[in-house]
């Protein structure tokens, strides 16, 4: 948790995520609203994403610019890139989830990821940027401000 202040400069980005349907459809539900710093890592989004989802942090994700057909985005963010970095792998043409900011990805309002968690399962999610807005007096960021609907696990 981190907790800021009005006077600080850091902005806190105001997130509407929806997962998709087991058929990739968005029909408005389940979804959550979370407020997170602008400067926390894409790595550090997609860990309050899944918490918020009820799911456990422990698979690969990446974040695109192509919301229908991740594989033709031309714009992401991976944690294969990481660990080729780490491992030495051969080299994706994504970039880093731990090395890219939120404000650099979610730069205006409206901008649009598809955040896929889990390349077995592929659960997706559309992250959408509603607003920035200076941190709340007393706030401990990051933190959900809406949560509707459950998710369903299937298979």
């Amino acid at each position: 948790m981190k907790k800021l202040d009005e006077k600080q400069q850091e902005k806190i980005y105001i997130l509407k995520v929806i997962l998709k349907d087991i058929y990739k459809r968005v029909e408005g539900t389940p979804y959550r609203v979370i407020a997170v710093p602008g400067s926390f890592t894409l790595y550090e989004l997609a860990e309050e994403i899944v918490k918020s989802f009820d799911f456990y942090f422990d698979h690969c994700f990446g974040f695109y610019d192509n919301l229908n057909s991740w594989t033709n985005s031309n714009e992401c963010y991976e944690l294969f890139k990481d660990i080729e970095e780490e491992q030495g792998l051969e080299p994706t043409c994504c970039k880093s989830v731990k090395k890219t900011r939120i404000d650099k990805v979610f730069n205006k309002i409206g901008r649009k990821m598809l955040f896929l968690f889990d390349y077995g399962d592929q659960w997706h999610f559309i992250v959408n940027l509603k607003r920035i807005e200076s941190p709340k007096q007393n706030t401990d960021y990051p933190l959900v401000l809406e949560s509707v609907g459950k998710v369903l696990q299937y298979g």
